[in-house]
């Protein structure tokens, strides 16, 4: 192996690192704010940005493989963000609910995410990689905010009817 491929994949695991703590310790900072609409559906449309890096081609993956991608993040990474994600009410807020097994979720799908980027780099090359991690995180966020925005809905709703009570 050159030392410039041992580089880029030192390099990748480190920013993955960062990312994923990154993501850490904002939720549990999140933990001590108020939620909002703003808050929950933001994530989704800023990252929807990142789809722009296709119009390079040396991002570009056969269709099949970015439907694949999408649904093993949604089907699979998802579930087990959305079953940790709850809210509660406190006064007239809404805030997001702590849970010490999201940390162990997201500290278990770097280490997936980590091991299958080193096997699918040995059959594509690293931008496609790249868009494929990526369309896979998008396919995990997506699902994940719109089950954390109907729960948001739902609470704020029957604030309103108690509040009309």
């Amino acid at each position: 192996m050159s030392k410039a491929l041992i580089s880029t994949q030192i390099l990748s695991i480190l920013i993955s690192l960062l990312a994923g703590s990154a993501v850490i310790f904002l939720r549990l900072r999140a933990a001590h704010k108020p939620t909002s609409l703003k808050k929950i559906i933001m994530p989704p449309i800023g990252m929807a940005t990142g789809f722009f890096m296709f119009l390079a081609p040396v991002f570009r993956v056969p269709w099949s493989w970015a439907a694949a991608a999408f649904l093993i993040g949604a089907g699979v990474f998802a579930y087990p963000l959305i079953r940790t994600s709850k809210f509660h009410r406190i006064g007239n807020d809404i805030y997001l609910k702590r849970s010490s097994m999201f940390i162990v979720v997201i500290i278990v799908l770097l280490l997936v995410r980590t091991l299958l980027h080193d096997i699918l780099e040995q059959y594509i090359t690293i931008s496609q990689s790249a868009g494929i991690f990526f369309i896979l995180a998008f396919g995990m966020l997506l699902p994940w905010r719109t089950a954390m925005l109907l729960q948001y809905r739902k609470l704020d709703k029957e604030q309103g009817v108690n509040d009309q009570a």
